[in-house]
């Protein structure tokens, strides 16, 4: 009888980090746990309406500690802690951070604890769209297109643009600075007690989609693009990095503080880190040209096509290309929404406002029964949303949306871009907005598959991954009905862990490659959302009266 081997795969999310234990042998899920952080449930160092969202590192680094420990005490303790061969972890991104020579975030320095800018810079701030517009313009410069591999279009979601939205506005953080990280390169240099900077293994996954890292390029684009751009990214990217490796490479092995700290080994491998959509695809047996839909707060859309396949096709308007960003040895694509789940919550914190202000102030219940009663509703008001608009009628003339409320990510980036609500009467209620929120959301998931199709990808099915796709039928069958396509729904409550823990076993040397890891970890699908080929036609139509009105929203109106 083989002796038991286990991996650990974490997966730090917008709003909190999970771990699991997995037994690499048979896929079998030991142990989960899952931490929120505790500043930003404070809202500390955000400010929605600059589009300013930041995390500090020590909600990181309490969060992995917390749920590895908590899943290993329920897993067994010690027992179990014994023969845990791998770690690796999955971030949002492009999430970094300004560091110190030795790597050290600046928020961790007592000078900078409290500054936002010296704090991660979560994926989905937006402060640095003036950043992004002039890169996009300064690109055009140059006879080599360094935006090819991003589709053209560089995002202020991205790296470079944030970096130098940092080095502009705070001059302190600018001396302090000395290089640049991901979240995802961050977490694998902290557990293998890195620190040296220069020794960071740094992510083929990031570097490619989000840093301008291309193979053609043998690295990032020179200094003189940079240096030209602004001076103060003079020599920048000499500090940052030129080789970039795939999540299956050890970055290390668990340096003793951590491996005390977690009460694990010190032999225990830590693989190089990746972005969660793309370990969740993984997580969720991707297949090449099924598109792995990661629906979360935003969603993240990853397609792997075979390089000889591929070869010179260059996708326009997506979030980039890149060789072995999600497979080794195939070329993977991404695309994605800014904000999916986002959008539902935006319009249940609408609603939810009498309830956040008002109860409090009620003179028929005490202040426990208002907290309770709070509570309650928040917890029915999407599921009871759900159920209404699944009975409405559909007219031609319904309520339209358009789900830009935290920009456009793909096709074509815009993250100036608005949201929209269209062909309101006295009649709409909140049934009827929530319906054009769900509907909307399904149309731009529909544009980016027509713009792979239309770039020469074709897209031969969909898998539904994350929290959206496992609690929300009535979303995943309004989306199998605008795409016209059934949706696999992978079993796994965490797909992105899961694939987290599939290169851990990679890298740890259980499995050979990725692909056997996958074939042996997988668990498969649960559930299969089919098109109702009635409801075709309808939202055929619909879907062309989405694109008329974003059409006029993005060349009719100007936003300051």
């Amino acid at each position: 009888m083989k002796p038991k081997q286990y991996v650990i795969g974490v997966d730090f999310g917008s709003d909190s980090v999970r771990s699991i234990i997995v037994d690499a042998l048979t896929g079998a899920e030991v142990s989960s746990a899952i931490h929120f952080y505790s500043r930003w449930q404070e809202g500390l160092y955000c400010d929605a309406s600059r589009n300013q969202f930041r995390q500090h590192p020590l909600d990181y680094i309490e969060g992995i500690t917390a749920t590895i420990k908590s899943c290993i005490t329920k897993a067994g303790g010690k027992n179990i802690a014994a023969s845990v061969r791998g770690i690796a972890v999955d971030t949002t991104g492009s999430t970094p951070v300004a560091v110190d020579r030795s790597g050290t975030p600046l928020a961790l320095c007592s000078r900078f604890e409290n500054n936002p800018n010296a704090m991660f810079v979560l994926w989905k701030d937006h402060t640095a769209v003036r950043e992004a517009a002039e890169i996009n313009t300064h690109a055009q410069k140059f006879d080599i297109d360094y935006l090819k591999y991003v589709g053209s279009i560089y995002s202020s979601e991205w790296f470079w643009a944030k970096l130098l939205h940092i080095l502009r506005v705070d001059e302190k953080i600018r001396s302090a600075c000395y290089s640049w990280v991901e979240h995802c390169d961050w977490i694998p240099f902290l557990l293998t007690g890195g620190t040296d900077i220069t020794q960071m293994k740094r992510s083929r996954c990031a570097a490619g989609h989000k840093a301008l890292w291309a193979e053609e390029f043998e690295g990032l684009p020179p200094d003189t693009f940079f240096s030209s751009l602004d001076p103060l990214l003079t020599g920048f990217s000499s500090r940052l990095f030129t080789e970039t490796y795939t999540s299956d490479i050890p970055a290390g092995h668990l340096c003793p503080e951590w491996a005390e700290r977690l009460g694990l080994s010190t032999s225990v491998v830590v693989s190089v880190g990746a972005f969660d959509a793309h370990m969740g695809a993984v997580g969720g047996q991707i297949e090449p040209y099924h598109l792995s839909k990661v629906m979360g707060t935003s969603t993240c859309d990853i397609l792997v096509v075979p390089g000889d396949d591929i070869k010179n096709t260059l996708i326009k308007g997506i979030c980039g290309q890149v060789n072995g960003s999600v497979i080794p040895g195939m070329v993977g694509l991404e695309a994605g929404q800014s904000a999916f789940g986002d959008l539902y919550a935006w319009f249940k914190q609408i609603l939810a406002w009498p309830l956040k202000h008002l109860l409090s102030k009620s003179t028929v219940i005490d202040a426990a029964s208002a907290k309770a009663l709070e509570s309650e509703m928040l917890d029915l008001i999407i599921p009871e949303l759900s159920r209404q608009a699944s009975v409405l009628p559909l007219s031609g003339d319904d309520e339209l949306a358009i789900d830009w409320l935290n920009g456009r990510r793909t096709p074509d980036a815009s993250q100036e871009l608005k949201g929209a609500l269209s062909q309101l009467d006295l009649g709409t209620d909140a049934p009827r907005i929530f319906k054009a929120l769900v509907e909307a959301s399904c149309f731009g998931a529909r544009n980016i598959i027509e713009r792979f199709i239309a770039e020469g990808i074709p897209v031969k099915g969909i898998i539904g991954l994350g929290g959206v796709a496992k609690k929300s039928p009535y979303i995943m069958q309004m989306m199998a009905d605008v795409l016209q396509m059934p949706i696999r729904i992978h079993r796994s409550e965490h797909t992105c862990a899961l694939g987290a823990a599939m290169f851990a076993a990679v890298a740890a040397g259980i499995y050979r490659c990725i692909e056997d890891a996958m074939q042996a970890i997988g668990n498969g699908f649960d559930s299969v959302y089919y098109p109702d080929p009635e409801r075709s036609s309808y939202f055929d139509i619909r879907f062309l009266q989405y694109k008329s009105l974003g059409h006029h929203i993005e060349f009719n109106i100007i936003y300051e």
